[in-house]
């Protein structure tokens, strides 16, 4: 029988009302606390997407309001002995996406316009950044406390032009000039927070403001957002029960998808496994394993810088970063890392110190199939939909040992799609597969080195390790030859599973697979 556990708030980000309603709250109070009692007063904090930024900036407000009722029961009730009252300016920039200059503006000037009114100040002649400061100054007169400012996703009005050099300068020193003052209002501020994707000196934006600290890869707040592994087996436990029950398997077995899915995420080094918590909410509600953080839609500024760099779809994961590039300022970036650890496609996974490297991948399962089902319609233009059915009939097949009829299915496929450019080359092929297994589930690793050559892809499912080389215009008896030639196979010797050589020959003028081969090996 499924335990009466308190509900999960999907979708939910009022910290307030989480409580009010008795909804299950992560505890991340102690957290509050000790920013709020640390030697500084401006932080920033840099995470991805749906991540839990705008529910810690609530629980920020509702602390420095002083709503002590809302904590009973939370770890920062045993830590905090005062519990004053601050005037809190909170500022939610995720409303101002996609905008132009004078719709940035409007809205600046709509969400200054509240706190206007709650101190009693009907001025508006005046600039943003002016009204800023009139407003900081009014609170702290009226209140004779300093003044809290909080603000929510600081760079989305700009993350959509990223690529853009029309639109970019010029919602850049809208920005810059509305957040200006908060230097300058120093003696009037008590604490000062503010969150956004990505860091603040790639966007320029805060060359004023030269006394933040930014926290994102501080090892003492790797899991102030997110889900750690600790706090699901001691605060989730019975919804992992109830997910079991409802599907049939045992605690640990839960465990293990939601770890294959949703886990994987480390902002610093050393650091905890973080869990997508946007995923594992609507996982624990829904009892369902679905890719939920994809399905919320995929950035265009992403896709966007992607075709900017060229990077090819096998080339986002499994790299080396200095620690340097993270702070890459975005207009002048040579590399689309930064951008993709800050948004979540790629995390942390090891670190080296003598050498100061990192090294970096797809954090999980959802990102990979969601990041490669976002960069298919570049290879199958508009057919993406019948593309993805084709791909779970070749599931099926591969999941039945039956490589044979998979390529055959995906033969049959690519001479329904239109004409496509770029399809003259073998990379093109080479990287449209990538995408297709990956979308599969299964592991798949290009230009993988033996000690005679490149083997031009690796496949590996739960009961075969394939040996996959492609040839252009040629024939799979020429790529089959190679895979010989060269002695691929003993280089997996180990692998613990059957190996089988797939040779794929493709026919740029058809634009589909020409003829393979299946040998095992």
């Amino acid at each position: 029988m499924e335990q009466q556990l308190k509900r999960c708030p999907v979708g939910i980000q009022t910290f307030s009302e989480i409580i009010n309603r008795n909804l299950l709250y992560i505890d991340k109070t102690e957290y509050i606390y000790n920013l709020a009692h640390s030697e500084a007063k401006y932080y920033f904090l840099s995470r991805p997407r749906r991540f839990g930024k705008s529910l810690l900036m609530s629980t920020f407000r509702s602390y420095f309001e002083g709503c002590r009722e809302l904590f009973k029961g939370l770890a920062i009730e045993q830590l905090e002995t005062e519990w004053n009252e601050y005037p809190v300016l909170h500022f939610d920039m995720s409303r101002a996406k996609h905008v132009d200059k004078e719709t940035l503006e409007a809205m600046l000037r709509f969400q200054l316009g509240r706190y206007e009114e709650k101190y009693g100040i009907f001025n508006e002649a005046v600039t943003p950044n002016d009204r800023l400061t009139s407003l900081i100054e009014r609170a702290y007169e009226q209140t004779g406390r300093q003044v809290v400012v909080l603000i929510d996703e600081y760079d989305a009005p700009l993350l959509d032009v990223m690529h853009e050099d029309g639109d970019l300068p010029v919602l850049r020193n809208v920005m810059r000039n509305f957040y200006s003052p908060l230097k300058a209002c120093d003696p009037y501020l008590r604490f000062v927070f503010l969150t956004g994707i990505t860091k603040f000196s790639q966007l320029s934006i805060f060359s004023e403001l030269n006394n933040i600290k930014n926290i994102s890869m501080d090892e003492p707040f790797a899991a102030i957002c997110g889900i750690t592994e600790d706090e699901i087996r001691t605060q989730m436990s019975g919804h992992i029960d109830n997910v079991g029950q409802k599907l049939g398997i045992t605690h640990d077995e839960v465990m293990a998808k939601l770890k294959e899915r949703y886990d994987g995420y480390h902002f610093t080094w050393p650091s905890p496994d973080i869990y997508n918590p946007f995923s594992l909410m609507n996982a624990m509600a829904d009892m369902k394993f679905k890719d939920y953080w994809f399905g919320s839609g995929t950035p265009t500024y992403l896709i966007e810088m992607l075709r900017k760099f060229n990077v090819a779809p096998s080339r986002i994961g499994n790299s080396k970063a200095l620690a340097s590039s993270f702070d890459a300022p975005t207009e002048h970036m040579t590399s689309i890392t930064p951008l993709l650890y800050q948004s979540g496609y790629i995390t942390i996974k090891d670190y080296d110190e003598d050498s100061d490297l990192y090294t970096l991948d797809i954090p999980n399962r959802e990102i990979r199939v969601g990041l490669m089902q976002s960069l298919l319609p570049n290879y199958l233009n508009e057919n993406t939909e019948i593309g993805l059915t084709t791909m779970a009939e070749m599931s099926a097949a591969i999941r039945r040992d039956n490589m044979n009829e998979a390529l055959r299915m995906l033969q049959e496929f690519l001479l329904t799609v239109p004409y496509c450019d770029n399809t003259d080359y073998e990379g093109h092929y080479q990287q449209m597969l990538y995408i297709i297994f990956s979308l599969l589930g299964h592991y798949v690793d290009v230009e993988v080195r033996t000690p005679r050559g490149r083997v031009d892809m690796v496949l590996r499912t739960a009961t075969t390790l394939y040996i996959i080389e492609l040839k252009l215009n040629r024939s799979s008896t020429a790529a089959m030859h190679q895979i010989d030639l060269k002695d691929y196979p003993s280089r997996f010797a180990l692998c613990g599973l059957p190996i089988v050589k797939v040779a794929i020959n493709f026919d740029s003028e058809k634009r589909t697979i020409g003829d393979f081969s299946i040998i095992d090996s």
